[in-house]
């Protein structure tokens, strides 16, 4: 028989999926794969239930159904302060996954280096794997995160065509500053460079952090390939409705290879959504003072069990430092918590390209019942390691 691929040898199964086999295997509280056990805006129930009847139910436009592109726009536009052509500037993908590969492609080629920030969500690696080209890993150093100056220009010293910036970040809940964001906007342009964004948190960020749209910058949105979705801010994450947002320049090459990869997001989903995408500013106040309260809720229980975190600035995770338990293989450890203890996790290590094994991500997008249950079991850890 021929020879399979060998550019997958180094990869396993997705962990934080496979947290949530777990997790269901053992009746565990799932607090491993990012996704909300409350239901979406009832404006987007409603209108999806109209969708189901009307249509449309045939292929869309392949990069966006021109209302979606246009109602899309608006929004972006008044969040981001950048003039957005729903025409040249936006590519609608099946999630924000296929959005950051649509990039990834679009810009890099084979044999060429792109700089990502560890710890980091793990399809950042597969993602730049699969297109051929070589991570370059710049830590983000415990216990604050913050990366090293040097470290990040070294990055594209050794010719980094691009950098993967997660803001807010998946897994630690960074958000990163105007003084770093300016100075990664200094040496994209210095060394002629790109940034790909994920900011799928875009509108969960905790105060007084504020989100800067990386694209926003002096001269930066030329350089800039901003990934998000729809996902996290309506709680609609089986919807898969992703976007990229960048120059047309750029966009006429996602165009490409988006229609080559699913030719189009499904179209039911893209009429039934556009209710969300024109809400107000209080939708967005309302969000943030509901995943504030989640935080709050979940970190003061945390507390109260003497567990030590770092407190994420936006997103809705926390990484939880496990040293006290002295625990060698987090992996082993994380499958025990979901079994004994009855909540489920990620192992840390799986986010770093470092040794790190310390820590385990847990997330708050669940009911407030949910999260009560979740750290009334958690009550009962030290009982188990």
């Amino acid at each position: 028989m021929p020879k399979l691929s060998t550019r997958l040898d180094g990869f396993t199964e997705s962990i934080i999926r496979k947290m949530t086999r777990i997790a269901n295997q053992y009746g565990a509280i799932n607090l491993a794969q990012g996704f909300p056990d409350f239901d979406p805006p009832k404006e987007l129930i409603e209108e999806l239930q109209k969708v189901a009847l009307e249509g449309p139910h045939q292929y869309e436009i392949t990069w966006g159904s021109k209302l979606f592109r246009e109602t899309l726009a608006q929004k972006q536009q008044k969040f981001m302060n950048i003039k957005i052509n729903p025409d040249e500037n936006i590519v609608v993908t099946c999630g924000s996954t296929e959005a950051m590969m649509t990039a990834m492609m679009s810009v890099c080629e084979v044999g060429e280096k792109v700089a990502i920030f560890s710890p980091f969500y793990e399809n950042y690696a597969a993602d730049t794997i699969l297109c051929g080209a070589e991570p370059i890993y710049v830590p983000l150093n415990p216990p604050e995160f913050t990366f090293d100056k040097a470290q990040l220009e070294e990055a594209f010293k050794q010719g980094a065509k691009a950098l993967i910036l997660c803001n807010p970040s998946n897994p630690i809940g960074k958000v990163f500053t105007e003084e770093e964001l300016t100075f990664i906007a200094q040496l994209v342009t210095k060394y002629d460079a790109f940034v790909i964004t994920d900011e799928v948190y875009e509108h969960i960020v905790y105060e007084p952090n504020k989100h800067i749209y990386f694209a926003s910058l002096p001269g930066m949105f030329e350089r800039t390939i901003s990934c998000s979705s729809l996902s996290k801010t309506y709680s609609i994450t089986g919807w898969r409705l992703g976007y990229v947002i960048a120059a047309k320049n750029i966009i006429d090459n996602c165009k490409k290879v988006h229609d080559f990869l699913t030719v189009g997001a499904a179209a039911p989903l893209q009429k039934a959504v556009l209710p969300g995408l024109s809400f107000g500013d209080e939708y967005y106040i309302e969000l943030n003072k509901l995943y504030t309260q989640k935080r709050e809720l979940f970190l003061n229980g945390l507390d109260a069990i003497g567990l030590k975190y770092h407190k994420p600035e936006g997103a809705y995770y926390v990484m939880v430092d496990i040293s006290e338990f002295g625990i060698k293989n987090d992996n082993e450890f994380a499958e025990k918590l979901a079994k004994t203890v009855g909540v489920a996790g990620v192992p840390g290590s799986s986010f770093f390209k470092e040794n790190i094994n310390n820590y385990i991500r847990f997330h708050f997008a669940k009911k407030k019942e949910t999260l009560e249950q979740a750290l009334e079991r958690l009550q009962n850890i030290r009982k188990h390691f």
